[in-house]
């Protein structure tokens, strides 16, 4: 697999992991008891913390990149893996005798 590609799968899974953590740990102005700012929404974070945000989204995404790049080297699962529907009957099979 080309450095290409496995960066652009590093920055996908960056991305997904970022958006998904990003609720988690935060709190509001009301839960710390913090005074709010005149016209600030109530669902404002009062404790937003961005560089803490983007090590757990790299940590994150080094795992998931590095168990996809292997995966892809190893072929430990692959498509017939996940195929949880059987094949269908040949076409012949199904339409019958139609003479």
């Amino acid at each position: 697999m080309a450095w290409t590609s496995i960066l652009a799968i590093f920055a996908l899974f960056w991305v997904m992991s970022a958006f998904v953590m990003l609720p988690f740990g935060v709190k509001t102005h009301e839960e710390l008891g913090v005074e709010k700012v005149p016209g600030q929404a109530d669902s404002a974070p009062a404790n937003f913390r961005p560089g803490r945000l983007v090590l757990r989204a790299t940590g994150i995404a080094i795992v998931l990149t590095a168990l996809y790049v292997l995966n892809y080297e190893y072929g430990w699962i692959g498509v017939d893996d996940i195929n949880f529907f059987p094949d269908p009957p040949p076409l012949e099979d199904q339409l019958g005798d139609r003479d």
